[in-house]
């Protein structure tokens, strides 16, 4: 007999990839979202600001674990609506991460029959992939104190279904160069501030990637310029230039101290002015339901190079992990895509583990 879990969790996945619902844009989803479980019988309720929470959001005698995902994703490119095709998902958000917020009410929506020794609460909030400031869960956290009080948070990021712990901390900034306009026929009567620019940058590449250790897993510390414009016309020796620099900071480097290095890093070249400072995410120790998680597939463990909501649970107390079945490579590409293979394996180990977890 044909295993029915694949295709509807595929049919459900396209169902939400054909929802627009691109940052500050989620409300339709959000509803969509609440509707569906609100109509399957799950105890569900609008939290506000493109937030919706279900199931359990208290803890009581029982473990509290909390999946938590994200309604947004990324503009388009051309890759909505969806198809499924070849066994697999296709379209905006597939992977990053509709198939989880599938994942996620498919799980909801069968908790009145499933077998648990911990209690399941969903969590549901917009405009992760914008700048941290503007995310809708840092501020849930603050209002829903019941939250808080959860034993482990699972963030369905894309991970392959590997346990990834921890997160990257990230800084964007400014980097301004300053020199003397003049004619491009006498240069030398001017101060090129793109020349001046590329010396910076050049300096600040030969850097290179800086390995960490945290909690025995691997991060990679790493400074890139992203974006960089200067100059006003074809014959005019430019006083001012301007990069982008993004940089990813380990687990515990605090953001003062990460301020601090990408100061020492680019402040002999031009003006740096930290634009935001999203902090890392710890990785958890001695947390029981982790390592219950970890066995109950024998999954991976590695390390999160890149920054995710984890982060915003640690600032709460809250233990948090990623885990999700979307390919990280497959995220923000205008060929994303999730197999429905992997979408089943995500919701076989967490009813797994929801049932079999010891502490």
């Amino acid at each position: 007999m044909t295993d029915p879990l694949p295709g509807r969790l595929a049919a459900r996945t396209l169902e939400l990839v054909d929802i627009a619902s691109e940052s500050r844009a989620e409300q339709v989803l959000a509803g969509h979202v609440l509707r569906v479980l609100g109509d399957g019988g799950v105890p569900v309720r609008d939290a506000g600001d493109t937030c919706i929470l279900a199931g359990a959001t208290v803890r009581t005698e029982r473990p509290l674990v909390l999946l938590a995902g994200h309604l947004d994703t990324v503009p388009a490119q051309g890759n909505r609506p969806g198809r499924i095709e070849g066994g697999a998902v296709h379209g905006l958000g597939a992977a990053d991460m509709k198939g989880a917020l599938a994942v996620m009410i498919e799980l909801a929506l069968g908790a009145a029959t499933a077998e648990r020794v911990l209690d399941l609460g969903f969590v549901f909030f917009g405009r992760e992939e914008l700048a941290h400031t503007e995310s809708a869960l840092e501020p849930l956290l603050a209002r829903e104190a019941g939250l808080r009080g959860a034993d482990l948070a699972i963030v369905m990021e894309p991970t392959a279904n590997a346990l990834q712990l921890g997160c990257l901390g990230n800084i964007n900034a400014t980097w301004t160069f300053h020199g003397r306009s003049g004619h491009s026929a006498r240069p030398w009567l001017a101060d090129n501030a793109i020349h001046r620019a590329a010396a910076g940058i050049a300096t600040l590449a030969a850097v290179g990637p800086v390995e960490h250790d945290a909690g025995g897993l691997r991060f990679t510390e790493v400074a890139s310029v992203t974006r960089i414009e200067g100059g006003i016309a074809a014959n005019v020796i430019p006083d001012v230039a301007r990069a982008h620099v993004n940089y990813r900071y380990p687990p515990g480097m605090t953001p003062a101290d990460a301020e601090r290095r990408l100061h020492e890093l680019c402040d002999p070249h031009g003006e740096l002015v930290i634009d935001t400072d999203a902090p890392s995410g710890p990785v958890p120790h001695g947390n029981a339901l982790v390592a219950a998680l970890q066995r109950t597939a024998g999954l991976p463990v590695e390390a999160k190079q890149a920054w995710t909501p984890v982060a915003e649970f640690g600032l709460a107390g809250v233990d948090a992990v990623n885990f999700g079945p979307g390919d990280p490579p497959q995220a923000h590409t205008r060929g994303e895509h999730v197999s429905a293979d992997a979408l089943a394996r995500s919701h076989r180990t967490l009813t797994a583990f929801a049932a079999g977890a010891t502490v």
